[in-house]
């Protein structure tokens, strides 16, 4: 099976914070960052693979401090681990003072993709093989996110037994 360095999937992507992108708080809003967050980890998880993928899981995205108008927003992604058929991508977010050009990371997400060939069927994926010392401890510490991931599907299923599907007007 081929092989892919972790860098080979590296992605940026880099965002002002406007008015309209806060909330109440004139914090930039959740949502629009997990949608920013999901944008950039499926052309990561694409780019290892140079297949069609699609998003399995958002295992969590981690706000560690909030995004102001007066940020930039730096959004750094890349594949740390594979299964079979899937890819497993971190994205970290780094907020940017643009006055006093102070960096932190505000936030970090871990995102599951699959690879699909032409029908839409699950297909392998190249290994991963990380280089740098961050790369290194995603790598290892991958197992235990990906068995974590494995029993909350199946809680989740079990849970979803649960669930009624019947509308309130019905």
């Amino acid at each position: 099976m081929e092989q892919r360095y972790s860098r080979e999937s590296r992605c940026y992507k880099t965002s002002r914070i406007f008015p309209t992108d806060v909330n109440n708080h004139n914090t930039l809003f959740g949502g629009k960052l997990m949608a920013y967050i999901d944008d950039i980890a499926s052309i990561a998880a694409t780019k290892h693979c140079r297949r069609a993928v699609v998003t399995a899981s958002t295992d969590s995205v981690d706000f560690l401090q909030p995004i102001r108008p007066s940020d930039s927003v730096c959004l750094e992604s890349f594949v740390t681990w594979t299964g079979r058929t899937s890819v497993e991508v971190f994205v970290k977010v780094i907020k940017e003072d643009l006055l006093t050009g102070e960096r932190i990371v505000a936030a970090t997400s871990f995102l599951t993709f699959v690879a699909l060939d032409q029908n839409r069927h699950p297909v392998p994926v190249p290994k991963v093989m990380p280089e740098s010392e961050e790369e290194f401890k995603l790598y290892e510490t991958a197992p235990h996110r990906a068995e974590m991931r494995r029993i909350r599907r199946e809680e989740s299923k079990k849970f979803a037994d649960y669930l009624t599907v019947v509308h309130p007007w019905d």
